[in-house]
């Protein structure tokens, strides 16, 4: 599959758009949009293949479904491993777990590449704080707003569009050119082992013997019931249901306990 100059274009506005800095989408829907689950299904509709985008945004979501950036910092660049990933992997024809690597190795980039953008945006604070300092708050909003989108939108758009246009011809040759070798096989043993350690990560954090068991019967249903997905996602579902029914009553009892002897 070949990436055309207009949607590779179309790529990087989506990237821009998702940014979690960009001014229209906000501090809910960008976050959501810029999952590579979400990512896979826009590129698969911009590339014209929803199904593959799909499936490749889904094997890339894994390694990240624990993913939670804390203040300033992005260990990883969510948005460009799931739209630049699914994209590169889609035009390469690599199957799932290359493109799991793939996308994790662009999410690194990615994170360097937002090192890079706050250090050019510090230049421009510092012209907000000296128009701020002369008492010009049309001057400062100005430095504040207008040359760090900008910069984000260059950057994004930049980025994206370069590397999916020009991209994709060097990973389709990069592809045919370890096909049947054994760097093939070691970065196929290293996607297949990201989206393990990403179930790992977040079972780790949930934590708890009861969490375990659940885990451990959602495997059973799938491996030796044979039972589809979506209906061990409903079971899923009600089973937290009355789990978190269950723990918001024993909650409650101690304070209705207290309010009913009127003594402290």
């Amino acid at each position: 599959m070949q990436i055309s100059l207009f949607q590779a274009i179309l790529l990087g506005l989506y990237y821009y758009v998702t940014y979690l800095n960009s001014p229209f989408l906000g501090q809910t829907a960008a976050p959501t949009l810029k999952r590579p689950l979400v990512c896979g299904l826009v590129v698969g509709i911009i590339l014209g293949d929803i199904t593959q985008g799909i499936i490749i945004g889904t094997a890339i979501q894994i390694p990240y479904i624990s993913f939670m950036a804390v203040g300033g910092s992005m260990p990883s660049d969510l948005g460009l491993a799931g739209i630049l990933g699914t994209a590169l992997a889609m035009a390469s024809g690599a199957d799932t777990s290359v493109a799991v690597t793939i996308a994790v190795s662009l999410g690194l980039v990615g994170s360097s590449l937002h090192t890079l953008r706050m250090s050019v945006c510090s230049i421009f604070l510092h012209m907000c704080d000296k128009a701020a300092e002369e008492g010009d708050l049309k001057k400062a909003c100005f430095w504040h707003l207008v040359p760090p989108q900008i910069y984000l939108f260059i950057q994004c758009v930049g980025v994206v569009t370069i590397g999916a246009y020009f991209g994709s011809g060097i990973v389709i040759s990069f592809i045919e050119a370890i096909n049947g070798t054994p760097i093939i096989t070691i970065l196929s043993v290293i996607g297949g082992m990201l989206p393990a350690l990403g179930i790992a990560i977040t079972l780790q954090a949930m934590g708890g013997v009861q969490t375990i068991l659940l885990y451990l019967l959602g495997f059973i249903m799938l491996k030796y019931m044979n039972m589809p997905v979506v209906a061990i996602a409903i079971v899923a579902g009600i089973f937290a249901y009355f789990v978190v029914q269950g723990l918001g009553g024993s909650a409650a009892q101690p304070a209705e306990a207290i309010d009913d002897g009127g003594e402290f």
